[in-house]
């Protein structure tokens, strides 16, 4: 498996997506995954992402940072959440990236925390995010760009938490606009066997986020790389490892150790 890595910018050094680039090139990592914030803030950057495109910066994917999320119990703001991923959509072609990183919802609601029984049933939770994902996946096929649904862990969604309940959902949707997400950290919590579950997901996953044990970068923790990459590279997998954690340390410092570690 070729690794190609890509580091959030948020963690990177520099004032420009230019300076950030360069800064992520010399920890030897291939390109920069974005945050797509919502209501209209990740559309507002398109000329910037343009012109850093065009400066030959490489932004593979984005990550939803949104308020809302299609996974909503209300209808109104499950609305929102779809118009303002579809926006974040239309605005991925000006980067060159292939998806956005998006979950069925982030604290939106979680069984493990009082109430504890959610305020609708998994059939018709389920049924809104399939709804919600076709229309995401005809957008996303128009614009040459795909929906990587990301399952989280218990704590943090109330639905999609395993590589086999997303690849459920994406397997009904039947939408070549959305794909599955493998996150390490989250895996870490809630699949038994990790690498099994990379390759009974196989063909569904079109993207991987990277995150040690105690969320911060791989090689901080006690994750088991060498199995998940080699996991990874039984299906065949030749798409991007995108950092999707905290740092321990200053990026300059840290980030050249991670590429280490997945480049063994």
């Amino acid at each position: 498996m070729t690794v190609r890595l890509a580091a959030q910018e948020s963690t990177l050094p520099g004032d420009s997506l230019q300076e950030r680039f360069a800064a992520a090139t010399s920890y030897g990592f291939d390109g920069i995954e974005l945050g797509a914030q919502g209501e209209g803030r990740f559309a507002a950057r398109r000329d910037e992402l343009a012109a850093a495109r065009a400066d030959g910066v490489v932004m593979p994917s984005a990550v939803a940072h949104t308020s809302l999320f299609v996974g909503d119990f209300d209808p109104a703001r499950r609305r929102r959440a779809i118009d303002d991923v579809k926006e974040i959509l239309a605005t991925l072609p000006a980067a060159g990236a292939a998806g956005l990183v998006m979950p069925n919802g982030f604290a939106v609601f979680t069984r493990y925390l009082p109430p504890f029984t959610p305020p609708r049933s998994d059939e018709e939770s389920r049924a809104a995010l399939v709804e919600a994902l076709t229309e995401l996946g005809r957008h996303g096929e128009d614009l040459g760009v795909k929906v990587f649904l990301e399952p989280l862990n218990r704590y943090e969604d109330y639905l999609i938490n395993t590589l086999a309940d997303a690849v459920d959902v994406v397997r009904e949707v039947d939408s070549p606009g959305v794909a599955v997400i493998a996150d390490t950290f989250h895996m870490s919590i809630e699949e038994t066997d990790v690498a099994q579950a990379i390759r009974d997901a196989g063909p569904f996953i079109e993207h991987v986020q990277l995150g040690d044990s105690g969320r911060f970068e791989p090689g901080n923790g006690h994750y088991d790389w060498p199995s998940t990459l080699g996991a990874l590279d039984d299906i065949g997998y030749d798409g991007w490892l995108a950092m999707e954690c905290g740092l321990s340390g200053p990026a300059a410092a840290v980030l050249p150790e991670v590429a280490k570690v997945l480049r063994r």
